[in-house]
């Protein structure tokens, strides 16, 4: 059992710290939201998601593992930059707690738009974000590195990225009215605080 933890330890890292870090009350989630609510091409935004998550922690997993070769201080100093990233994103979710007025607004639903014009939307929501570049890239891909199997790492971030936005495209209609209420984003970023912390310490620990 305990050599099955261990080659799964990958995966479920890779998981685990995706899921710490999309699920957040950020531009991007709240326009999935919104989207699905409304029916413009949810599943196509998703997939679009999904797939721009793998591709960015695949470049930060390998590209950092091709590049800690050349340079081998470099990983050091990314995850100590990535610790400082939690640390920093932790605050903020609790700050946006304390002051509890981000409730998610729905708009009345709009003519049907194209699955291209969806799909180039999302990406140009996301990509224009450097968040998405600190988070995946180097939070992620500087953790995934440092794995003994960096592909299961990938799996699971995937893993991570599909479930959570399935579950926006899924469970959205039934989450309308607690999405509409401050108190409930509240409770959900005190949540993603303490699970960015929890990331944080295990980083922490397991740093040389």
């Amino acid at each position: 059992m305990s050599d099955l933890f261990l080659n799964l330890q990958p995966l479920i890292t890779g998981f685990a710290i995706t899921m710490g870090l999309i699920v957040a009350i950020g531009a991007q989630n709240a326009w999935v939201l919104q989207k699905s609510l409304r029916g413009e091409n949810p599943w196509t935004i998703a997939g679009v998601c999904v797939a721009l998550d793998v591709l960015l922690v695949s470049t930060g997993v390998f590209g950092l593992d091709y590049i800690q070769t050349l340079m081998p201080g470099l990983v050091p100093v990314l995850t100590w930059l990535g610790i400082a990233l939690l640390l920093w994103l932790a605050l903020q979710a609790f700050g946006r707690a304390l002051q509890g007025n981000d409730g998610l607004v729905v708009a009345a639903a709009s003519e049907p738009v194209n699955r291209w014009r969806s799909a180039g939307q999302v990406m140009m929501l996301s990509l224009i974000n450097p968040h998405v570049y600190l988070d995946t890239v180097v939070l992620i891909g500087s953790v995934g590195a440092q794995q003994s199997h960096p592909g299961l790492f990938v799996v699971g971030a995937a893993c991570g990225s599909a479930l959570w936005f399935g579950t926006l495209v899924i469970a959205a209609r039934q989450l309308r009215p607690y999405l509409s209420s401050p108190r409930h984003w509240q409770m959900l970023d005190v949540i993603m605080g303490v699970l960015l912390l929890l990331v944080a310490l295990t980083l922490l620990l397991n740093h040389p």
